[in-house]
């Protein structure tokens, strides 16, 4: 099995221990043509099935060419149908497809991995997935998990994307470590789009505790810069102060766009962080 199979199949058990979704729209606002079918009736473009006509329905409601092979009456019935569209971004910078020594995984392929796990229960939901960026239209059903992870693998040559045509539900992963201002201006057109957003922002253990020891040179891969530090022991404090108050000023600006915010923990319980994003994304859509 190929590292993206891996991948793959490990989503596929993450999403076997998380419950179903519930992830409600009003269908008022949601419903519109091309959207994922609910499996069941109600408003739509698409057949659902026919009924027997029943004492509460309205005369207009009556499906008369089907009506005419028979004696009874039948109504016809459009399949439920929610604009529900949920976008994925995951971040291609040599810096986030990095890991740490001795560490399983890259930030990059935790969190595909829990957006694939996201991916799959959204699927199974009826609802429609891509990837942001990718240049394919959204799907639904197995197919379009297998695309997402081809997607997300692929990435966007490390160019971010720009807002879709259509308003959708973000997830947008990476290691946000350029400054604030910076990501203030990637995703500020984003939100201004699409008023459903997540940010999930991952992190190699290393990148907290910060635990060198002596003379250490540091760079971040991709960025062409580094910097030694002859005892880097007498940093750690302010650097993870640094740390915290970067974290927290990414926390604020997800706040105000009204976006939520998601962290993970490369090697920690992914079960703990997938259900978290799955809370999340949840909370959206839960009007009365």
């Amino acid at each position: 099995m190929n590292p993206a199979a891996d991948l793959r199949a490990e989503a596929e058990a993450l999403a076997r221990q998380l419950p179903n979704l519930n992830f409600k729209a009003e269908a008022s606002e949601a419903a519109h043509i091309g959207s994922a079918g609910r499996r069941r009736a109600g408003t739509g473009e698409h057949f659902w099935q026919y009924r027997r006509y029943a004492q509460e329905d309205a005369a207009d409601r009556v499906d008369w060419r089907r009506s005419a092979k028979g004696h009874d009456l039948f109504v016809r019935e459009t399949e439920l149908e929610t604009a529900r569209t949920v976008l994925f971004w995951c971040d291609d910078h040599p810096g986030f497809r990095w890991k740490g020594e001795g560490e399983l995984r890259t930030k990059a392929e935790e969190a595909t991995l829990l957006m694939l796990a996201l991916s799959i229960l959204l699927s199974k939901d009826g609802e429609r997935i891509g990837g942001l960026g990718a240049g394919r239209a959204p799907s639904f059903g197995k197919r379009a998990v297998d695309r997402l992870a081809d997607d997300l693998a692929r990435g966007t040559r490390q160019t971010f994307p720009a807002p879709p045509r259509k308003p959708a539900t973000l997830i947008v992963a990476s290691d946000f470590y350029d400054p604030v201002p910076e990501w203030q201006a990637r995703l500020a057109p984003l939100a201004a789009q699409c008023p459903e957003g997540i940010v999930l922002a991952v992190a190699s253990p290393i990148e907290l505790d910060f635990p060198f020891q002596g003379r250490v040179r540091l760079h971040r891969p991709g960025a062409g810069l580094s910097r030694i530090f002859g005892r880097a022991e007498t940093i750690r404090e302010d650097y993870q102060k640094r740390y915290a108050d970067h974290q927290q000023a990414l926390r604020d600006l997800t706040h105000r766009m009204g976006w939520r915010f998601v962290s993970h923990v490369t090697g920690t319980p992914l079960l703990n962080s997938a259900a978290a994003l799955k809370a999340q994304i949840e909370s959206f859509g839960a009007r009365a």
